[in-house]
């Protein structure tokens, strides 16, 4: 299955399907056989990128309604 992203309002992305994650100097996280994983988008987790549930006592909101991609 390809990779599928749940934006979960006022919480995490949910990813799950095939991918693959990597840091910002190109080193692959090592995710054991995980088909899902949760990226923080609170930027609060003590396990980036990866999410810990902080978002749910450090007051993180956001809507997550579909819309379309705004172009620059």
């Amino acid at each position: 299955m390809a990779a599928k992203i749940t934006v979960n309002p006022n919480g995490p992305f949910k990813v799950e399907g095939e991918f693959e994650v990597f840091d910002a100097q190109g080193k692959q996280f090592h995710l054991g056989g995980k088909s899902v994983v949760f990226l923080c988008r609170c930027g609060q987790s003590s396990k980036m990128p990866f999410c810990d549930g902080t978002h749910k006592s450090c007051g993180f909101v956001s809507p997550s309604d579909a819309g379309d991609v705004m172009q620059a």
